[in-house]
């Protein structure tokens, strides 16, 4: 999952695609997160407020690459993401499998 803001356009970057875009200078990582509840919550309370509109997605990336980024706990034992570089997400792109999908939109 991930959570996307305003600046992402009116559809977020990769929904409906198979790869993310390149980050922007201002976001080094990348880091999508383990549950959609947090994933929500971060849309909602953060993305609307600072950029208008949130948006929550969800795609699959072949597990035994994953292995290579230690999951990062970044608050509560429930909150879980990964910290890909962005300077590593063509290879991350790499190893999505299927479509990146749109799974949640507020305004």
């Amino acid at each position: 999952m991930t959570q996307h803001g305003q600046d992402d356009q009116e559809r977020p970057p990769g929904a409906g695609r198979r790869a993310w875009p390149p980050r922007p200078p201002e976001q080094p990582i990348f880091c999508p997160v383990f549950n959609e509840d947090y994933a929500i919550r971060i849309a909602r309370d953060w993305n609307v407020k600072h950029d208008g509109a949130g948006f929550v997605t969800r795609f699959e990336v072949e597990s035994e690459f994953l292995r290579r980024y230690p999951v990062q706990q970044a608050g509560g034992r429930t909150i879980l993401e990964l910290w890909v570089p962005a300077e590593e997400l063509d290879d991350f792109n790499a190893y999505i499998v299927g479509e990146i999908q749109l799974v949640y939109e507020c305004r």
